[in-house]
Order: C-alpha cells, then sequence, then structure tokens
C-alpha cells in the first residue's frame, strides 16, 4: 500500500481544557496517508477519533489545544506545517486542498439560503470569481452525485432529505478540487438504503476523482467496504494499524477485536454477538498501564504497569497490546 505520503501525523496529543482539568482527548498518535488511500479511523464514541478528524482541517473548538506534535500535508512537492498557520492561512487551504464532510449534514448549510449560494460563497471565497465557472461545475458536481440541479440549487437546506443533503455536502467537498477528504461519520442519522447509495457514491468519487479520504467512524461495515487501511483508536490512542483485511481476519488487540464481535455481519450468517463490558476511561484521570484493562478478557499483570507502545507485530501491521504480541515484534518508529 505505501506510496506516495500525503499527509504525516505525528506524536498528535490534543488536550480539551476544562474545570475539571484537561481531557487527553488525542496521546502520542502517528500515522501517514498515502495518495489515493482510504484509510479508516474506528472507535467509540469518546475515543478521540473526530477530534482527531477535526484537527487536520484546524476547526477543533476554542477548548482544545495542540499540546505536542505536527500535521503536515504534502501537495504538489511542497510541505504545509499546519500546526504553525495562522487561521487565514488555514481559511485558504481549506476546501481549496483539504475538505471536510461533517456529521450530520443538517448543521453545515446556512439554513437561510439557497444551496446555490453556499456553493457561490465557497468559491469566491477561495479565488473562484467568475460565478459563471462555478455553478459550471457545481451543476456537475451534482449530477454526478445523482441529483437534480435545476431541483437542489433553488432550495434551502431544510427542503432536502437527510439523503440529499449528504450528496450535496458531498459535491460542495469536491468544488476546490482537494486532494484529501475528511468524511466524519459519512452515513450516520441515514437509512439503510440510503447509507448503501453514500457508500456506492464515495467509491465513485474515489475512482474519478482521484482523492485521498479518511473517514471517521464508529461503523466497521464503512469501514471493510471502503477503507484500504484501518486505525483502532481507544482512550485517545492508536492501538492497532493494519491493512483491511487484517483489520477483520487477523485482529490482534482485545478492543478490536471486541468491536468485530459485536458488529452483525452483512451476509447474515449465524454469529454470536456480544458487546465489549464496561464503558471508557475518563480522559482526564486515566488508569494507570493498559487504559483497556479494565475492560479486557486478556490482560495480565503488565497490563497494571505501564502503558504497551505501539510496536509492528506483522506487514504494515501495528498493534500496542502486551499479551498478543509475538516475540520478535518491534517498535514503530
Amino acid at each position: 500500500m505505501a506510496g506516495k505520503t500525503i499527509l504525516s501525523v505525528e506524536n498528535l496529543s490534543i488536550d480539551y481544557y476544562s474545570s475539571r482539568g484537561p481531557v487527553h482527548a488525542v496521546r502520542n498518535v502517528s500515522f501517514k496517508l498515502y495518495d489515493q488511500e482510504n484509510l479508516c479511523i474506528i472507535g467509540e464514541s469518546g475515543s478521540g477519533k473526530t477530534t482527531m478528524g477535526m484537527a487536520l482541517v484546524k476547526l477543533s473548538p476554542p477548548s482544545a489545544k495542540i499540546t505536542a506534535g505536527s500535521i503536515t500535508y504534502n501537495l504538489d512537492g511542497k510541505e504545509y506545517p499546519l500546526h504553525k498557520m495562522n487561521e487565514e492561512q488555514m481559511r485558504q487551504f481549506r476546501w481549496k486542498q483539504v475538505a471536510m464532510v461533517f456529521q450530520g449534514a443538517l448543521n453545515a448549510f446556512n439554513p437561510v439560503i439557497r444551496i446555490s449560494e453556499q456553493f457561490l460563497e465557497t468559491g469566491k471565497a477561495h479565488g473562484m470569481n467568475s460565478e459563471t465557472e462555478i455553478m459550471t461545475r457545481a451543476n456537475e458536481l451534482l449530477r454526478f452525485v445523482q441529483l437534480d440541479p435545476n431541483r437542489v440549487m433553488n432550495a434551502y437546506q431544510h427542503e432536502l432529505s437527510g439523503g440529499m443533503k449528504q450528496r450535496v455536502l458531498i459535491a460542495l467537498s469536491l468544488l476546490l478540487k482537494p486532494k484529501i477528504l475528511i468524511m466524519d461519520e459519512a452515513t450516520s442519522a441515514l437509512d439503510i438504503l440510503t447509507q448503501r447509495n453514500i457508500i456506492n457514491l464515495l467509491k465513485q468519487v474515489k475512482k474519478e476523482f482521484g482523492v485521498s479520504i479518511i473517514f471517521v467512524s464508529h461503523d466497521l461495515s464503512l469501514a471493510a467496504e471502503l477503507a484500504d487501511r484501518v486505525i483502532t483508536v481507544y482512550a485517545g490512542r492508536m492501538v492497532e494499524m493494519a491493512k483491511t483485511e487484517d483489520i477483520f481476519y487477523r485482529a490482534i488487540h482485545p478492543y478490536t477485536k471486541g468491536l468485530i464481535k459485536a458488529t452483525p455481519t452483512v451476509t447474515g450468517e449465524d454469529k454470536d454477538l456480544s458487546s465489549i463490558k464496561g464503558s471508557t476511561p475518563d480522559l482526564i484521570k486515566l488508569p494507570p498501564g493498559c487504559k483497556f484493562k479494565p475492560r479486557c478478557e486478556e490482560c495480565n499483570g503488565q497490563c497494571s504497569e505501564s502503558e504497551p507502545e505501539l510496536v509492528q507485530a506483522g506487514d504494515e501491521h501495528f498493534v500496542a497490546c502486551f499479551k498478543a504480541l509475538p516475540a520478535d515484534c518491534t517498535k514503530k518508529e
């Protein structure tokens, strides 16, 4: 899978500041995104995956702060250190180089202007001065996502169904021909048929536009269908990273295995489903040792002593677990 690196995240840590103290939402995360790769970040609610995704476009709330690490985009032969950009530099960078499709399309649109104006404002804010050029591309993109421009352009967001709004948002994200799309829970709050249509559409987006896509999701079926690699996140840290096939058929970390066991198959095969006992830890007062230990059925004495490092356990397969690791694992650089 390894090809040209388009995004590098190195030792990233993010805290939210609250009255009780700092919430350690993301802790020492490192990964790369390759050109035209689909990468899925999965985990339960509160695992830190959305915080990670928002940080990649510098849209975290004011209470969040990057306390360590870096985020670097490698686009068109140049490196862009996102963590050092000011707001004006980042405003120009968003949508043009990297776009984000937010969770809940309802909240992504201005409710008092028509869809056509949403496209016009986005284009003009990023240097597209010709309204004709913007509208021509917008119409092409709406047809690409299988919507009728004549029906959609004059509509307000409340006049569109959830699936239509999600398609419009995907079209809008592609307006400025970005190299990277970040999709936060792309199929949440949609019925199962609409989810299937969106998944098929995203496959076409990858094929037609050659973008790299990061999916942030709790939906393992989305990862199984669309991802080239999967990262499992727990308590703000990466606990496993591997090619999609390895994650689903050769998972090592007990948390990843627990997520898979809790997910029904689409084939309808007879399978016992079991949820992971317990709940995610308090990110303000994290327990000592492995953070998954209180919920783990495979823990041993070493798990209480220290938190395991992410080490290589196979070809492009990395895991942070003491008991599950073979003896010859090597630490991830």
